[in-house]
């Protein structure tokens, strides 16, 4: 019980970490949130959708703002490409998604930093599109079980708290790539 109540304070930590000045678009998500009286089923997987919910829109749409000529661009030498931020993106998603549902990851094309913006924008949705199937009905009975994580043992919970804490992380990153070269970042838009 411990350790699910310090996932659920993590997971919603990391969805109200949003700018205060949050746009119309923003608090709509907030509806996406479960309203519920009473104690809510399973929620850390809960919790993990409705924080997908939020970034499957917004960082396809920061990939998708970056104009293809800049793909390649890196805000300093020692750091990747925004290219290879895509490609990280959609490689983290595919093989975090599969161990919190575990789900075999999905076999893809190897990606690489000289890819069309079309393809690492088609694999990032993709990536998204499995995190929603392979997460649709995962609940939080397996948290506790034993999986490996980059050469470590760790609780299936671990790879909640990577997944979202990553999202958070990649859109950031995302945004700045995208001011650095002029440009607003999806959620900082003003309402059409």
């Amino acid at each position: 019980m411990k350790a699910t109540l310090s996932a659920l304070i993590f997971l919603t930590a990391s969805f109200f970490s949003a700018p205060a000045h949050a746009t119309p678009q923003q608090s709509a998500t907030a509806t996406a949130i479960p309203q519920n009286s009473g104690p809510v089923k399973n929620p850390v997987m809960t919790s993990v959708r409705t924080i997908l919910t939020r970034q499957q829109k917004n960082i396809p749409a920061a990939v998708d703002a970056m104009p293809a000529d800049k793909f390649g661009y890196k805000p300093t030498p020692d750091q990747m490409s925004f290219a290879h931020l895509v490609i990280h993106i959609a490689e983290s998603n595919n093989t975090m998604c599969a161990k919190l549902a575990n789900v075999s990851a999905p076999k893809v094309d190897e990606l690489t930093d000289s890819d069309s913006k079309d393809k690492l924008l088609a694999a990032v949705r993709s990536s998204f599109d499995f995190c929603s199937s392979s997460l649709a009905n995962t609940d939080d009975s397996n948290l506790g079980d034993p999986i490996e994580f980059f050469g470590r043992q760790g609780p299936r919970a671990m790879a909640a708290f990577i997944l979202t804490g990553g999202w958070s992380d990649h859109y950031s990153a995302a945004a700045m790539y995208l001011r650095l070269n002029g440009i607003l970042p999806p959620t900082a838009q003003p309402k059409k």
